[in-house]
């Protein structure tokens, strides 16, 4: 038991930035973070040991996710909070409009390319663990990391066979 607290606990800053990066809220992100861990708490009799914990912890937050907050989400523009208004240098705000700016482009990601890209980004797993997460192939969360960074970076779209890809 203790490798299994000793873990969750090392997990949880990734838990957060993943939840997030899922819910763009403060507090909903607090939320599904409790809700997953108490999900992964009461179920921790199927973690396998041998296996890492935060890949699995992270499928069991995205399934959290899909079943209590999907109808909420949504990519909103970083707030700006008064209470630093004062502080804020010119070079803030050139960051906060950049962040906007790919905040933006990422709403327009499909959602294939929007989980991948968040469980790597965000949550900080390796490509084969969100492939794990995902339920898809190492190639397919390969290729699906690549179109969203190209797209969030505007270039085009890598062509295979003369053939441009959807997803």
């Amino acid at each position: 038991m203790a490798k299994f607290e000793y873990q969750l606990k090392e997990a949880m800053p990734h838990l957060w930035r993943y939840a997030f990066s899922l819910t763009r809220e403060r507090h909903s992100s607090d939320d599904l973070v409790q809700d997953s861990i108490e999900r992964a708490l009461r179920k921790r009799h199927l973690w396998k040991p041998a296996q890492p914990l935060r890949p699995w912890l992270m499928k069991i937050q995205l399934n959290v996710f899909r079943d209590k907050y999907r109808a909420r989400v949504r990519l909103n523009e970083v707030p700006f909070v008064a209470e630093h208004a004062g502080s804020v240098s010119d070079a803030a705000w050139q960051d906060r409009s950049e962040l906007n700016s790919v905040l933006s482009r990422m709403r327009e990601l499909p959602e294939t390319q929007l989980q991948a890209l968040q469980l790597v980004a965000f949550a900080g797993l390796s490509y084969a663990e969100a492939a794990e997460v995902l339920d898809v192939p190492l190639g397919t969360i390969m290729s699906r990391i690549a179109r969203a960074r190209a797209r969030l970076n505007d270039e085009p779209t890598p062509v295979a066979h003369g053939i441009r890809s959807v997803t």
